[in-house]
């Protein structure tokens, strides 16, 4: 059932979220209102001066060719002007939020090749780490990879069919599944060296560099079930990252699988700890 927007709104404001919630539309997207002041601005140039630093060497090329069709790194981006582009690469576009939503209004956004993004932008203090999702992880992370055909289908079958998975009890499955690919997603293809293209790497300076050059990361092959198993860390680097051989894998292997036998067979399952039995 979909919660009220006045009633979420109440608990994020309870929970010290802080974005603005009350203004809210019945489907919770916002009106960016781009009034972002010189400071938000040079915050956002500051944060895509140094993470591009690192994305050019670590990002798949897929991501580094998001970001240069779509211009992101000058200033704050207006969402309906990337949207335009988005529409033409890929058939998606871009819709405000105030922060982090309901999942049933987020997987229709995705059902409908809509990506949420945060309207607001971390401070100066903040550079380093943020609790809560803002318009950099969003943006800079999420949206390059949407210029994607391929990456983009699956995200629009993902919010198609999460909805199913989670009325049959695999709630934790199937954001495994988004964790693990969409988050912190690895990737090498036939004779190329590992890239990376999940937001959660793109957006952050530190675990980037770890998980696809640091000697502890443990990289395992992508095996969808697998990653449905496999538990995942919030608040510290992932102890296993999964790499793709394409992303033609990825929506292949999403496309065919039977969910809902997946879910019946494993529901109620220890996950998996990442840390052991995972073959590399």
């Amino acid at each position: 059932m979909t919660m009220n927007v006045a009633d979420y709104a109440r608990e994020c404001a309870a929970r010290g979220l802080r974005g603005d919630y009350s203004v809210c539309r019945a489907d919770f997207t916002v009106a960016q209102g781009y009034n972002y002041s010189d400071e938000e601005q040079a915050v956002w140039r500051t944060l895509c001066d140094r993470q591009t630093k690192l994305t050019r060497k670590l990002a798949h090329h897929s991501y580094l060719d998001g970001v240069a069709a779509l211009g992101l790194l000058d200033k704050i981006p207006d969402f309906g002007e990337v949207s335009e582009k988005l529409r033409k690469l890929a058939g998606w576009e871009i819709v405000a939020v105030p922060g982090l939503i309901p999942a049933q209004p987020f997987f229709d956004h995705l059902a409908n090749r809509r990506f949420p993004v945060t309207n607001w932008l971390r401070t100066q203090k903040e550079l380093d780490y943020i609790v809560e999702p803002d318009m950099f992880h969003d943006f800079f992370g999420h949206v390059p990879i949407l210029t994607q055909p391929v990456f983009a289908d699956f995200m629009q079958m993902y919010g198609k069919e999460a909805d199913s998975v989670i009325a049959l009890g695999g709630d934790e499955m199937i954001t495994r599944l988004y964790w693990y690919t969409v988050e912190y997603g690895l990737m090498r293809e036939p004779g190329q060296p590992l890239k990376a293209f999940g937001a959660g790497l793109m957006s952050s300076f530190t675990e980037l560099q770890f998980a696809v050059e640091g000697g502890e990361a443990h990289h395992v092959a992508f095996d969808l079930e697998t990653v449905m198993r496999t538990g995942y860390e919030i608040d510290k680097f992932q102890r296993a990252y999964f790499v793709l051989p394409s992303f033609d894998a990825l929506r292949d292997a999403f496309e065919t699988a039977d969910l809902a036998a997946i879910v019946a067979r494993r529901k109620g399952e220890p996950a998996l700890d990442p840390a052991k039995g995972l073959k590399g």
